[in-house]
């Protein structure tokens, strides 16, 4: 009976465990943000495309689909349309699509 309630508690531990590294370790839509601002920012090539950019995204954990000559990225609830090699510095231009 011992080993029973002995194993019970080591199973409520470890679940309790488990969540408690899941909430610490889901990032928020600022930081989803942040993360994509930083990477088209901090990059620059002027051969890329919209194909391109929309691989390098994916690849990156965004969900992102080229669209013509630019990419549509949805981000939460939020949907971004970034044109490759605009006239800023760094991978895009972006704005807020309607």
């Amino acid at each position: 009976m011992k080993s029973i309630k002995s194993t019970n508690s080591a199973c409520l531990v470890a679940i309790i465990f488990c969540f408690a590294v899941m909430s610490m370790s889901s990032p928020t839509a600022a930081d989803d943000y942040t993360d994509l601002m930083k990477l088209i920012a901090d990059s620059e090539d002027v051969r890329i495309d919209a194909q391109d950019l929309a691989f390098l995204l994916v690849t990156h954990g965004f969900n992102a689909e080229p669209k013509g000559d630019s990419v549509i990225v949805k981000l939460d609830d939020v949907v971004y349309e970034m044109t490759p090699n605009g006239v800023k510095p760094g991978l895009a231009d972006f704005f807020i699509k309607d």
